[in-house]
């Protein structure tokens, strides 16, 4: 395409508003997009001048088209990238203070095109709108983002339509300019109405809000104290709210690498959009991720299991990066030498049948050469949206990749990977992950492919590769094989493919379902019955199947050695209907079960797993019916050659019913191979195949794990060591070769003599020569035929890609060079992957790892969860239970979540369903979540067993929460003051307690976290942090202190509380860093700096927190459980109608410990509690009347005096349901301890306490003094139940008694009142 030029014309923004636009590239110097010119000049494609004029429309309206030569993108799809590239670039480069017309050309095309439909909803419109919403822009963004993308794009064209112009794709060469009927100008025109019409009602529902808002924040001030210091604090705030200037709360705009220049003022809330931008381009512009393999530091390792280069970004990729980014920036933050690698693997069945996005052109130059064929062709972008590349080329163009040829093939898909693939990798930037971007690789690079030849070399000399014997049997005209092996077969991609490619599917009942190439749907779950003529007119034996298509390959006939039925059969033989082939009769224990259909199996050794051992065990033939396109070959016979094998299938059901040999069907529960890649069924064949020996290497990989003297891998959790075992103690050889053209060419020759009798490739098993290039394998065919004339062909298969992937550890790392990084990385630390690759792909590395690379590939593996929806249903496309992570990131509403829904292959009935399912779970969207408060939500998951079930609603949650963290730096920040300074060195003990306290349990968090992170227990260390951040610092030590600021008289305290929130501030930052990376860059960069600090640049390098032995207090701590405890506990007592109003407030304390508690502890009872006062009293002074009452503890019970506030009837509802509460519980324990315990609990309290007894202890029955009875005739408590458990269950049933006593108290009181009363 040719030189970017055109002009965007922003029509009629607002009536009587200057006109817009955006400069074309080439026009004169000083070009604004603000001039108020009605006329400006465009350049053409043909490179004339025009003049194009606004419309004088009165309304806001937007218009695009898109001209130029690429056939596949429409104008929608440019338009949505223009568009989205504008967003992109507007929040990287806006600056502190523009004019706002610009936002309201953004803001009108925004809305129009929403309006129109024309073009799908996205996170990039979220972004044009909250840059719109900030009401900042550059006049200069629109020219400097078209500018861009035309450099980015190729210089796509952008030119003027008018108002009445058709926004859809114009084909090239037609007049682009051509008018639309009246009846769709007054579409447009309704449309305008309504969208004026909707930002009014908008409008007038934002000033209702904000009406609301004052109104409410007007009463809560009213209600709360209005002594003159509050009432001048609330007027200087009033104040400077109102001087406050906007732009100081706009982070101004950040060049690409540098490092973000944060506004003057924080932000009044957390905006996770405008936090996550900026940091991530210069933490990696500032090489904070690379490893240096020189390094003194020790080395941690872990390398990114590699994501299809098709692929796009799914949960499952979220919840890997989320948990290897959380342990390699603990790990880097802990001193260690990090280095995380990144990498794609080429993915050959995907990528050759890649799925082709609407701007991902892949065969448009194979098209420019077909003009007859591709003007015929109608590239509509919606209908070739999800299509597999070789159904696309079949269906529009009827050719084949074959028709094409493998050199063009393969060049094509290297020009779709270089421009296209790899987006995944740049998606898992945005969701923070540190890798190592300098180290970055690909499964077929130079490199890679250097290793993957070197290891198929290494062990074909070795003898652990080899190709299956060919081998002719005269039974029948044509090749038969025997001696060989199965493979699964996939007919519509026409090669083998692993067993992890193959998804079975449950058949309870007969169903019909799709295949690939059939019109029609085809019938599964159906056993079929027909009868074989047995030789010499002795009858016929009946046998069952679900594929009888396959009887024409049949070879024998199987029963059990002890079935009498057919005992005179033995050694016997039938005879085939339809080609008179002797079919023996043969018992085999193994295979029949006589209990089931007739007790006589058909035997198809060359289609079948089950056959085919059967057919190895009794030396059987192996008759292969197939074609790789699925029809019948001539092994089938001449009145099936040719019929497709499901069409076959019913062919020989009626041939057999012309023969009198059909016996009827029934109903039959199977599970049926599909192929996850191409949906179609999957063919058991026997195929000529290259094959690892795995027996060996696999006794390897068996004792790394499980040897009890030399154990070298550790699996966690532990319980998959036994499914480590299963699958390694019944290895099979492994199959590598696959029928494709993109992947990695298996480096054998083949060599054709000159005086071989069969010239075909294979022909001769002993043939072939193996070498590193071509020249190699000639001197080996050489050296193997000294003397003979020959030439020598390359194999065109090509290798598994779980072959290149179970290299990947070591190819990463430089082998088969010993690269410096290979003698400073390998072994790696730590493998993460999920736990159902854990045979297909981790085994292998570590076979291929101990084999090749002298050593395991890695010390540790950690098997992650499957993601699965809120309900436990497992995601898929089928079901539209799929979240894509950007989507939660960004937020989505729910019409973009049908729309992605209606852009997949999905057929109506599972569209309406899909669309149904979405709009219960997601009734309003996703709302922008950001990638912290995901990646906190999916670790957090991490501790549910093998599956996560997955709600968006905790993501949301996590969400907020980054909300109290952004305020709770905000109070910091206000406290602390612009000249704060944090002190070098602190005296714990001279601050007040709760300073101590909250250092205290910041230690114990920081201790927990660790040890969480250490032992591999990731959601504990979420909620380790989480609980010290939420519960601790924000809800009790940050409002423990507001009055140290408000009052003089606690300067000191004042002092104390400042230092302590700074350094809580800073390490619970740091603390919670490896979780919530963007979030806790932008607060951290915030705070103070310490006097001569050397602080770090980020605080991804600075140190990981570590247990400060001088911050611990017990003590403390537990004095702080007991004050949090009541405050809870007086926090619950209050009216939910009255939550302002402060109430007396009484603990009433058994025992002189706990009064002093409550003394010493009185300032923060009160502040926490918002209570009016505390009074301690005892067990001999009166319950103070008119009070709610709960117990804390067997020693302390809290009263709240709430007066004539207190409505009796609710109150007994309160006490009733708090007595069956307490009644309820009691932790069960085996029979014979609550027996012990329950005498010895007997023995300590008086006969009258007991009468408190309403309920029985877990495994008693009866009344209670029954019960008594029993356990009071048991024996030995003393002696069976540990000391401790009498102990901690004495305390328990201590303050159960103690609570139901309470509640007996103040039911007589409430009575008592209630009397009164009346």
């Amino acid at each position: 395409m040719g030189e970017a030029t055109g002009a965007l014309i922003c029509d009629g923004v607002r009536s009587g508003e200057a006109i817009s636009m955006v400069r074309p590239l080439g026009s004169a110097e000083g070009w604004s997009p603000f001039d108020v010119s009605a006329e400006l000049p465009m350049v053409n494609p043909t490179g004339d001048s025009q003049l194009c004029g606004a419309e004088e429309t009165g309304s806001a309206s937007t218009s695009v088209e898109a001209v130029g030569d690429d056939p596949i993108i429409d104008n929608d799809q440019k338009v949505d990238a223009f568009w989205g590239c504008i967003a992109s670039y507007y929040n990287e480069n806006r600056p502190p203070s523009t004019p706002n017309r610009i936002a309201n050309v953004i803001q009108s095309h925004w809305h129009n095109t929403i309006q129109k439909k024309v073009y799908r909803f996205n996170a990039n419109y979220n972004s044009v709108y909250s840059a719109y919403r900030s009401g900042h822009s550059d006049e200069n963004i629109l020219r400097l983002a078209y500018e861009k993308y035309c450099e980015e794009n190729n210089g796509f064209q952008i030119r003027k339509l008018t108002a009445d112009t058709d926004c859809s794709m114009t084909p090239p060469g037609e007049d682009k300019l051509e008018k639309q009927t009246n009846e769709d100008k007054t579409d447009d025109q309704d449309l305008e109405r309504k969208m004026k019409k909707e930002q009014k009602a908008k409008l007038k529902e934002e000033k209702k809000l904000k009406a609301a808002q004052k109104a409410e924040a007007a009463k809560l001030q009213a209600q709360r104290s209005s002594d003159g210091s509050k009432k001048n604090e609330r007027k200087q705030r009033k104040k400077d709210i109102e001087e406050e200037n906007p732009e100081d709360f706009i982070d101004p705009a950040t060049p690409d690498g540098q490092k973000k220049k944060l506004s003057r003022q924080m932000a009044k809330q957390y905006n996770p959009n405008a936090v996550e931008k900026s940091w991530y381009s210069w933490w990696e512009a500032s090489n904070f991720f690379v490893a240096d393999a020189s390094s003194s530091k020790p080395p941690f390792v872990i390398v990114l299991p590699p994501p299809n280069v098709t692929g796009a970004l799914h949960i499952g990729h979220g919840l890997t990066a989320a948990i290897q980014d959380t342990i390699i920036r603990w790990r880097r933050m802990s001193g260690y030498n990090v280095l995380w690698v990144p990498g794609m693997d080429h993915a050959g069945i995907a990528t050759q049948n890649v799925r082709v996005s609407s701007h991902q052109p892949l065969f448009v130059a194979i098209l420019d050469e077909t003009k007859p064929l591709k003007q015929s062709l109608e590239w509509n972008v919606k209908q070739i949206y999800e299509v597999v590349v070789e159904k696309k080329l079949m269906r529009e163009c009827k050719l084949t990749r074959h028709d094409i040829g493998r050199e063009r093939f393969v060049s094509e898909v290297w020009k779709w990977k270089n421009e296209y693939g790899g987006t995944i990798l740049n998606q898992e930037r945005r969701l923070g992950a540190s890798l190592d971007w300098s180290r970055e690789c690909f499964t077929m690079d130079d490199a890679r492919s250097k290793a993957v030849t070197e290891a198929f070399v290494k062990l074909y000399k070795e003898g652990l590769i080899y190709s299956f014997l060919w081998v002719l049997v005269p039974l029948m005209p044509g090749p038969i094989l025997r001696d060989h092996r199965l493979v699964n077969w996939d007919c519509s991609l026409r090669t083998a493919i692993s067993d992890i490619e193959v998804d079975h599917e449950e058949i309870k009942e007969e169903t019909f379902r799709k295949v690939p190439g059939y019109e029609h749907e085809v019938q599964f779950g159906v056993l079929t019955s027909f009868a074989y003529p047995l030789e010499g007119g002795m009858g016929d034996i009946v046998v069952a199947t679900t594929r009888v298509e396959t009887m024409l390959g049949d070879t024998a006939i199987a029963v059990h050695s002890k079935d009498k039925r057919y005992s005179h059969l033995h050694g016997k033989s039938a005879v085939h209907p339809f080609n008179g082939r002797k079919l023996p009769i043969i018992c085999d224990d193994i295979l029949v079960d006589p209990e089931f259909g007739t007790g006589a199996v058909k035997i198809t050794p060359a289609h079948d797993p089950n056959d085919f051992e059967v057919g190895k065990r009794h030396n059987l033939a192996f008759i292969n019916i197939f074609t790789d396109e699925g029809k019948i070959n001539s092994n089938g016979g001449a009145d099936f050659e040719g019929m497709p094998r499901f069409a076959a299938r019913v062919a020989v059901i009626e041939a057999l019913k012309s023969k009198g040999l059909y016996r009827g069907a029934q109903k039959n529960e199977m599970k049926l191979g599909i192929c996850s890649r191409s949906n179609d069924v999957v063919e058991p064949m026997i195929k000529p195949q290259w094959f690892v020996d795995c027996k060996s290497m696999g006794k390897l990989a068996l004792d790394a794990v499980l040897s009890d003297n030399n154990k070298k891998i550790e699996i966690i959790p532990h319980q998959y060591e036994q499914e480590w075992k299963r699958w390694l103690e019944n290895i099979r050889d492994w199959c590598i070769s696959r029928q494709l053209w993109w992947g990695h060419r298996i480096p054998a020759w083949y060599v054709i003599l000159e005086d071989d009798q069969l010239k075909d490739v294979g022909s001769y098993n002993d043939h072939w020569v193996v070498g590193r290039n071509e020249q190699e394998a000639l001197i080996e065919a050489n050296n193997l035929f000294s003397g003979k004339k020959f030439e020598i062909v390359q194999d065109p298969d090509v290798l598994d890609t779980w072959f290149s992937s179970g290299l990947f550890p070591l190819s990463v790392l430089g082998w088969p060079d010993v690269t410096p990084d290979f003698k400073a990385f390998y072994p790696t630390s730590l493998l993460e992957t999920g736990h159902d690759i854990l045979f297909f792909w981790v085994a292998r590395m570590v076979m291929l790892g101990m084999q090749l690379g002298g050593d395991v590939p890695f010390r540790k593996v950690y098997l992650h969860p499957m993601i699965r929806d809120a309900h436990g249903q497992k995601m898929s496309k089928s079901k539209g239970n799929v979240i894509d992570p950007l989507e939660v990131i960004n937020g989505i509403s729910l019409e973009g979540l049908h729309k992605r829904l209606e852009a997949s292959n999905l057929d109506r009935s599972e569209l309406e369903n899909a669309k149904m399912d979405q709009a219960k779970d997601f009734q309003n969207g996703i709302p922008e979540c950001g990638a912290d408060a995901l990646r906190f939500a999916l670790v957090s998951y991490t501790a549910q067993s093998d599956k996560i079930n997955l709600d968006v609603l905790r993501v949301i949650g996590y969400r907020q929460w980054c909300n109290k963290l952004w305020n709770a730096i905000r109070f910091a920040m206000m406290k602390l003051g612009d000249d704060y300074v944090p002190p070098q060195k602190l005296d714990v003990k001279s601050m007040p307690p709760v300073c101590q306290w909250i250092l205290s349990v910041l230690n114990n968090a920081v201790a927990r976290t660790i040890t969480s992170f250490e032992s591999y227990k990731f959601s504990d260390a979420t909620t380790a942090v989480y609980s010290w951040w939420q519960f601790q610092l924000c809800d009790v030590f940050i409002e423990a202190i507001k009055p140290f600021f408000t009052d003089s008289k606690y300067e000191s305290a004042k002092e104390a509380s400042r230092h302590t929130l700074w350094i809580c501030l800073d390490t619970g930052l740091r603390l919670l860093h490896p979780f919530m990376p963007f979030v806790t860059e932008e607060l951290w960069q915030r705070l103070p700096l310490e006097e001569g600090s050397s602080r770090k640049e980020s605080i991804m390098i600075s140190e990981y927190p570590s247990f400060i032995e001088a911050w611990s207090n017990e003590k403390i701590e537990n004095d702080m459980d007991i004050v949090n405890g009541a405050v809870r506990k007086l926090r619950s007592l209050r009216p939910q109608s009255d939550k302002n109003e402060r109430y007396p407030a009484f603990a009433l304390c058994r025992g002189p410990d706990i009064a002093n508690i409550m003394k010493t502890y009185d300032f923060e009872i009160v502040t926490l509690a918002s209570v009016s006062s505390l009074k301690v009293i005892t067990e001999n002074d009166m319950a103070p009347p008119g009070c709610a009452v709960d117990v804390v503890d067997e020693n302390l019970s809290v009263y709240l005096q709430l007066q004539g506030t207190l409505d009796p009837e609710a109150e007994r509802e309160k006490l009733r349901k708090r007595r069956e509460d307490s009644q309820k519980y009691f932790p069960p324990f085996p029979f014979f301890i609550s027996s012990i315990l329950f005498m010895f609990i007997v023995l300590a309290f008086s006969s009258s306490n007991l009468l408190l007894f309403a309920s029985p202890i877990p495994n008693g029955s009866g009344r209670k003094h029954d019960l008594l009875s029993q356990e009071m005739n048991s024996s030995g408590y003393k002696e069976k139940a540990p000391p401790s458990i009498q102990e901690e269950q004495m305390k328990k049933l201590t303050a159960y008694l103690e609570e139901l006593k309470i509640i007996d108290q103040a039911e007589q009181d409430l009575e008592r009142r209630i009397h009164q009363q009346k």
